[in-house]
């Protein structure tokens, strides 16, 4: 018995993320196998690609969420330069990028929506002076997720598929939780 009691299960646990959404061309196929596999995923979404999708990323952004899937803030614009200069966080640039994209949300999935998730663009990782930026998720009950492991679609090489998949075990290797980064914008067709 005491043999029994000692022994630990362990189980790795993953979770797949989509930043920068939604994509007219890989967004239904990403959803598509998704739900064919009856997976869930977090899609953090970018407010400017859903605006430059029309009428077809927004139907795409109430199919991600009435599918079950998590929808969370990935800014509006993306632009690194801007909520970051130097490498520093502009606080009040920040802000208004997330609230911006925020009501853009609010507009397609109803005022009601609201999500407590964020990711910033390039990680929170990333970037210097960003305690500002910690007050103010803290103040307001939004928790961000980086990333543990990824499977090189946003890495500049053009990486195989089967390339893709080793850059996945290889990031992923002895981590039991792991938030795998991939995108489903325009132009990552083998994620």
């Amino acid at each position: 018995e005491a043999e029994w009691a000692t022994i630990i299960i362990r189980r790795k646990i993953v979770f797949l993320t989509f930043d920068d959404g939604t994509s007219k061309t890989n967004t239904p196929e990403v959803l598509r196998i998704l739900d064919e596999n009856n997976i869930k995923a977090t899609f953090f979404l970018t407010g400017s690609n859903i605006e430059n999708g029309g009428e077809t990323a927004r139907e795409l952004v109430k199919q991600e969420f009435e599918s079950g899937h998590a929808i969370a803030n990935h800014s509006y614009s993306h632009d690194c330069g801007k909520l970051y200069p130097g490498r520093n966080l502009d606080m009040e640039a920040f802000k208004a990028d997330y609230e911006k994209n925020d009501k853009l949300l609010k507009s397609i999935l109803g005022e009601n929506f609201t999500t407590h998730v964020m990711r910033c663009p390039g990680g929170y990782m990333s970037w210097k002076n960003m305690d500002p930026l910690k007050d103010y998720l803290n103040e307001n009950k939004i928790a961000s997720i980086d990333w543990n492991a990824l499977n090189g679609d946003a890495e500049g090489k053009p990486y195989t598929l089967n390339e893709m998949i080793d850059y996945v075990k290889r990031t992923s290797r002895g981590k039991n939780q792991v938030v795998l980064l991939m995108h489903d914008t325009f132009g990552k067709e083998k994620t």
